[in-house]
């Protein structure tokens, strides 16, 4: 299929509003994407049509909202390729994800003097539940270093892993650096040592093509707002070996087989970790996100992305003064940039009177920004209804912010 980014931007009715007087620039899809009209619609029209609880219903509406809820979790198994469809647990989102795989694997895995090893450009939400379960269980929390263009050294990597390392949780693509991370090599390592592995997803499920058999990982994790759908909802992806032996993150609701006083058992997977009324309104509205995405094609999506990014970089690397992080050799949409010795928030305060969205600040990476010894940089990030005239609107808007600041 042909990509035509006016035919895609028409699915947007965000875009076409103003910002002071100015066509609405959306550069801020690493934090959140815009959703097209047949996600808004999916979600009102539950409410408008089979609004009812799930899974324990034997009425119409209730089945028919049991239905839609349990087909987002067979077309989230074929989106990234699960084995079985008990494999996708329905959480809020990315974090919740992390939290959930932290906590119960610790529990089960993780003892004094045991290592965890992440990497230097994670997302606070791979950093902090590791080292909340790290001081509980008196582990140890181990960081593979980057080089200066963001890439993670491998070969510092392999040293860190040893009979003691539990688990390896990394990010699949950088929110900040846009580096995408050899995940399958790094897996596969990992795997050697008979070491789990889990993915940070979040910035890589609306851009590129993931299939977690032909990776290979033990866990992966996405979010729904994140790929056009609803914020509230995400996806943990487990093999369903280790989510059987892993025990309940929460009680009550769908999560029970038997309650008694005495004792509870617990029911299969993908249950066991669902507890309580789930987001039914918000999982639909991510089965109709992702086959917006199959529509489009994940393929188109990523070359069109590819040619953006390009096409950005060869023109903010012609302004003077400008220093872009994350240079990476394999990389995706987000350029991460500072202009000068210019403040992030004052760079992003002028750029937004001209109606672009950029996100300033450390991007929830606090320990990446230290490392590079910045306090935060302006982030653009792109998604497939951006285009050329709207980066060159943004390096004019750039060029702006030197004037009044250099």
């Amino acid at each position: 299929m042909e990509f035509d980014v006016k035919k895609v931007r028409a699915d947007f009715p965000i875009l076409k509003q103003l910002i002071y007087n100015k066509p609405l620039v959306y550069f801020d899809n690493a934090a959140t994407t815009q959703k097209p009209l047949s996600v808004i619609e999916s979600i009102s029209e539950y409410y408008k049509t089979i609004n009812s609880n799930i899974h324990r219903g034997v009425h119409h509406l209730s089945i028919l909202a049991t239905n839609q809820y349990e087909e987002t979790r067979e077309i989230t198994q074929k989106f990234i390729n699960a084995k079985n469809k008990s494999e996708i647990i329905f959480t809020r989102g990315t974090t919740e994800s992390i939290n959930l795989i932290a906590n119960t694997f610790a529990k089960r895995f993780i003892n004094k003097n045991d290592e965890v090893v992440i990497s230097t450009m994670e997302h606070h939400s791979n950093i902090v539940p590791w080292q909340m379960v790290c001081e509980e269980r008196e582990a140890k929390l181990k960081v593979i270093p980057i080089n200066e263009s963001g890439e993670i050294i491998f070969e510092e990597f392999e040293k860190l892993l040893n009979e003691k390392t539990k688990i390896v949780a990394i990010t699949h693509i950088s929110n900040v650096l846009g580096t995408i991370n050899p995940i399958k090599k790094i897996i596969e390592k990992a795997h050697s040592y008979n070491i789990p592995v889990l993915i940070d997803g979040a910035q890589s499920s609306a851009h590129m093509k993931v299939d977690v058999q032909e990776l290979d990982c033990d866990f992966f994790c996405f979010s729904g707002h994140k790929m056009y759908g609803p914020t509230g909802i995400g996806v943990l992806y487990g093999k369903e070996k280790i989510l059987d032996e892993l025990p309940p993150y929460q009680g009550g609701g769908d999560m029970i087989d038997k309650v008694t006083f005495e004792k509870t058992t617990y029911n299969r997977i993908p249950l066991k970790f669902e507890a309580g009324t789930q987001n039914i309104a918000d999982a639909i509205g991510l089965k109709a996100a992702i086959e917006y995405i199959n529509k489009t094609g994940i393929n188109n999506i990523f070359e069109y992305e590819d040619e953006i990014l390009k096409y950005a970089t060869g023109k903010m690397m012609e302004i003077e003064g400008m220093k872009i992080y994350g240079t990476a050799k394999n990389k995706t949409s987000v350029i991460s940039f500072l202009i000068g010795n210019i403040k992030p928030d004052d760079a992003g305060e002028i750029i937004d009177k001209f109606g672009i969205a950029v996100r300033t600040g450390h991007h929830c990476a606090q320990p990446l920004m230290d490392w590079y010894k910045i306090p935060g940089t302006v982030r653009a990030s792109f998604a497939f209804y951006n285009t050329k005239e709207e980066i060159d609107m943004l390096v004019r808007a750039i060029e702006r912010v030197k004037v009044m600041f250099l």
